[in-house]
């Protein structure tokens, strides 16, 4: 991989990334590179200015933050195809982000490298590319396309009030299910542990394409989760009152609202997120052991059976 120009993006109001982002500059530039450090947040999104005033796309984005940050990054870099190589700096959970025991100069330590740093490694081509699907939603009527790595979900969107909302699903043109309830979740494979799995779905691999469609504290038993394929058009309209708006969110932003009678059509996105890996032997069930706290990891350990 190439490191001539690299963004460092830390997440805002945590010290700890943004010293870490600091700190990671000046060994990239010390290697030649040109680092461009920008801070992201719920309020704060440097990336519309950063595409408009760099020259050139970047050969790498580095994100030190949690997992809000990283579906951040991947919702403007993704179309662009730009990698992502992500550090649980200051962050919750990070599913989606690498350890940050990682940034330690000597890997070898971690059994990941032989007195290699980070940055060297990569120069040697010493890592992996995952790709991971995503989705877009257009609003009849609205803006849009709006992306989401993790989950695109509809809710009643009524000021001083908690209301229930009506919506109906349809899949490839055949209405499949009418929801009255707290609203519904179409995840990603990426996104089944996030929301979703709150809300009783499955967890899919990510290695998986699908997509998990999900209701949120639906109003009648038989209203359960459901798995499609990636190339399914979902189309959701917004029914009942006309007063009861539905609101769509995207990775937990708000991105549009719309009246009933009008639609949502979700469907996979034409762009996927790419991640830069640098475990040597990466494991999705190693991670879901250790981010969920799962009874085996905890009572057995990482070898239980040797």
């Amino acid at each position: 991989m190439r490191l001539d120009h690299v963004w460092l993006i830390h997440r805002d109001g945590s010290r700890a990334a943004q010293h870490q982002a600091r700190a990671s500059a000046e060994a990239l530039r010390s290697l030649g590179a040109h680092v461009v450090l920008a801070m992201a947040g719920a309020s704060t999104n440097p990336y519309p200015g950063l595409l408009a005033c760099e020259g050139s796309r970047p050969d790498l984005a580095v994100v030190f933050g949690g997992d809000g940050s990283v579906l951040g990054a991947a919702r403007h870099l993704a179309p662009l195809r730009i990698p992502i190589l992500a550090f649980n700096v200051g962050g919750h959970l990070g599913f989606l982000a690498h350890d940050r025991t990682m940034l330690r100069d000597d890997p070898s330590a971690e059994g990941e490298g032989e007195g290699s740093t980070l940055w060297e490694r990569l120069l040697q081509d010493r890592y992996a590319v995952e790709r991971r699907m995503m989705l877009q939603a257009t609003v009849e009527g609205g803006d849009g396309p709006h992306l989401a790595l993790n989950d695109l979900y509809l809710r009643a969107y009524l000021e001083n009030t908690s209301p229930t909302c009506e919506l109906e699903l349809e899949i490839d043109g055949e209405v499949v299910d009418h929801y009255r309830g707290d609203g519904l979740i179409m995840a990603s494979p990426t996104g089944s542990t996030a929301y979703a799995m709150a809300a009783g779905g499955p967890i899919l691999h990510p290695g998986l394409d699908a997509i998990l469609v999900s209701p949120i504290c639906p109003m009648s038993l038989s209203s359960r989760p459901l798995v499609v394929p990636p190339r399914a058009r979902l189309v959701v309209w917004a029914l009942g009152d006309p007063r009861r708006r539905v609101k769509l969110w995207t990775d937990g932003a708000g991105a549009s609202v719309f009246d009933p009678g009008d639609r949502c059509v979700v469907e996979r996105a034409p762009c996927d997120a790419r991640f830069v890996v640098l475990e040597q032997r990466p494991s999705y069930y190693r991670v879901l052991r250790r981010k969920l706290h799962w009874a085996g990891s905890l009572a057995f350990g990482e070898h239980a059976h040797n």
